[in-house]
């Protein structure tokens, strides 16, 4: 029975799928930055870690579009999957004698790979639920629920990285995640229901530049938002609760390991829970698209706000209470960004035509791969020349330009029921 007479297994298939590769994809964030950190490299070398990682998002999600509407869903599905299997297994043979600079280009390039593989999957996963997605008002569930269910998924990716780490040593805990997903890689061969779209041998390179105002604004608008949350993400925040944790309150590297994998465990499972939830949360049954769009706006403030009074506080406080604050605070960052991250994975899919779904979703994860590596970098830059103030400063600045860009979302009358 082919995938459009199924569509929950066809939809529980991908979303299984989606759900490996980013266990392992959190898991390989920390095992590889707290690594690092315990080698000595400094936040800018970090940064630098993952810089290959989001240039291939940015480029393969160009890419991928073009070739999920060329080639077919399932094989690019299958293909990231695979590239990520390979990733792992190549980083195994990363050599402890190596000098920094061979060792930051070595990791540099299984990171590329590692980002290529990543949005390969996203982006088929995504654009999946566009078509999979009943016509009894689902689409918004359907993609909050991919979207919410995976961030949870990634957020014990986080803890595993850390635990892994803790456990087997940097080479073991790669070569388990790597025979793990080759086993997952080859029950979703075997199960994956028939019946996605096959491609279409016409589709141009070209068609993947949208044309679409809303889509183009929303695009720069995922772009700021995803920079303003890696600016402290991907650096500043594990690196300070390292230091932290280890200077200030004397504890030992290990269980330092376990509370900062596990804080970021922790953070992404609940905000993944919130986006999962964000339809109820924006009371979205019988909304119109319009108003929808404009809450993509209204939401960033906080986004602002809260990175500015956690500057404050890391300027007058120190050891455990700056720690609590900080903690408390991105907790809080966490739940307003998940209901601006899910509102605006409905958005992509609410825009787009069936026929450019997968160029659109391509078009815009390329713009949200931008933001990742533009946050990357200045999550390093910021916290080595200004430490966590200018760090979370930077942080909202990004969330201000991401609502500079949401205000231009259409915003006229029109009733859609259907895509709550």
């Amino acid at each position: 029975m082919s995938a459009a007479d199924r569509p929950l297994a066809a939809y529980a298939t991908v979303t299984a799928a989606y759900w490996a590769f980013m266990l392992t994809d959190g898991a390989l964030r920390m095992l590889v930055l707290l690594h690092f950190h315990e080698l000595g490299f400094s936040p800018v070398q970090l940064a630098f870690l993952f810089t290959l990682y989001e240039v291939a998002g940015m480029v393969t999600n160009l890419a991928a579009g073009w070739l999920a509407a060329r080639f077919g869903l399932t094989r690019t599905l299958y293909l990231g999957l695979g590239v990520q299997v390979v990733a792992l297994a190549v980083l195994t043979r990363l050599d402890p004698g190596w000098a920094v600079t061979l060792s930051v280009t070595f990791v540099m390039l299984t990171q590329a790979a590692s980002g290529v593989a990543k949005d390969l999957t996203k982006m088929s996963a995504k654009s999946a639920v566009k078509l999979l997605a009943p016509g009894d008002g689902a689409l918004f569930r359907w993609v909050a629920a991919l979207t919410g269910s995976k961030n949870a998924v990634k957020g014990l990716g986080f803890f595993l990285g850390a635990a892994l780490l803790a456990w087997l040593g940097f080479r073991a805990a790669l070569w388990s995640m790597a025979g793990t997903l080759a086993l997952i890689l080859l029950a979703v061969l075997v199960f994956m229901p028939t019946g996605l779209p096959q491609g279409r041998k016409g589709a141009k390179f070209s068609e993947v530049f949208s044309k679409d105002p809303a889509v183009n604004w929303l695009s720069a608008a995922r772009m700021f938002l995803f920079g303003a949350r890696d600016t402290w993400f991907v650096v500043g925040i594990p690196v300070f609760f390292q230091a932290t944790l280890t200077g200030a309150l004397g504890w030992d590297t290990r269980d330092a390991f376990f509370a900062v994998g596990g804080f970021m465990a922790v953070w992404i499972t609940l905000y993944g829970a919130v986006q999962a939830g964000a339809p109820r949360v924006l009371r979205a049954n019988g909304r119109d698209l319009p108003s929808l769009a404009r809450g993509a706006a209204s939401w960033l403030t906080g986004l602002i706000v809260i990175p500015l009074l956690l500057a404050l506080a890391a300027m007058t406080l120190s050891g455990a209470p700056l720690v609590a604050v900080v903690v408390i605070g991105l907790f809080v960052f966490g739940a307003i960004f998940a209901v601006n991250s899910s509102l605006h994975s409905f958005l992509i899919l609410a825009f787009s035509t069936g026929e450019r779904v997968t160029l659109d979703v391509g078009f815009y994860y390329m713009s949200n791969a931008a933001g990742r590596l533009l946050g990357t970098l200045l999550s390093g830059i910021s916290f080595q020349l200004g430490g966590l103030p200018a760090c979370l400063a930077t942080a909202a600045a990004m969330a201000a330009l991401s609502l500079v860009a949401a205000r231009k979302l259409p915003g006229g009358a029109g009733h859609a029921p259907s895509l709550v």
